[in-house]
C-alpha cells in the first residue's frame, strides 16, 4: 500500500473540510469520510503512518492527524477473522 498516495489523499479531504466554518464539525468530517469510503486496509495503513511518520515524504496535515487521532478507535476496522 503507497502511504505516500493515502496521506496525499487524506490531505485533500482535510482541505475539503478545513472550509468549514465549525472547527469541530470539520474534523468529525474528516473522520467520518474516510471511514465511510475507505477500505479497512486504507485506514489501517493511515493509522499506522500516524504511528510511524516516514521521513522525506508527504506530510499529513494538521486537521488529518487530529481527526486520526481524536476518532482512532472508530477509524480502526475489526480485526479480520483468521481462517485456520
Amino acid at each position: 500500500m503507497d502511504t505516500q498516495n493515502l496521506i496525499d489523499m487524506a490531505n485533500r479531504i482535510g482541505d475539503f473540510f478545513a472550509s468549514m466554518p465549525d472547527h469541530e464539525e470539520a474534523v468529525a468530517g474528516v473522520a467520518d469520510h474516510i471511514r465511510r469510503f475507505w477500505e479497512p486496509c486504507m485506514r489501517r495503513a493511515l493509522l499506522a503512518s500516524l504511528d510511524a511518520p516516514q521521513a522525506g515524504g508527504i506530510e499529513m496535515s494538521a486537521i488529518v492527524k487530529e481527526a486520526l487521532v481524536k476518532n482512532r478507535e472508530r477509524l480502526t476496522p475489526a480485526a479480520e477473522p483468521s481462517i485456520a
